[in-house]
């Protein structure tokens, strides 16, 4: 019964920034884990990055770090997406997820938001 909305997708400039914000309905054992995943037109879904409610533990995939930070407000029940240095290659739909462990599997997460478009420009 978690909800997620994604928010703050929009149109970017190569080498610009964005962030984005997904607000969750509540927190619970199912939704420990809150990740985001992003979908180009014609490719899978992919992983890229996880942070969990309680430790704030991170989890990165390897084509993110460096210009991608994940952080979260548990007062807000906020997580977020800090994209610096954005490349047209990171043009997606991207999703926020929920899930029980700090997982890279989109199995591990059992609730999922509508997306929000990410469009880099050259």
């Amino acid at each position: 019964q978690v909800q997620l909305v994604e928010s703050g997708g929009g149109l970017v400039q190569a080498g610009g920034s964005l962030r984005l914000s997904c607000a969750a309905s509540e927190r619970t054992f199912s939704s420990a884990v809150m990740a985001w995943f992003r979908q180009a037109p014609g490719k899978e879904r992919e992983f890229v990055a996880a942070i969990s409610w309680r430790g704030g533990s991170e989890y990165y995939a390897e084509s993110v770090k460096g210009h991608f930070t994940i952080s979260r407000d548990n007062g807000k029940n906020t997580v977020y997406l800090q994209m610096n240095s954005l490349k047209p290659e990171d043009t997606a739909v991207y999703y926020c997820a929920a899930g029980p462990y700090l997982k890279a599997y989109p199995s591990n997460y059992n609730y999922w938001g509508q997306g929000t478009q990410v469009t880099v420009s050259s």
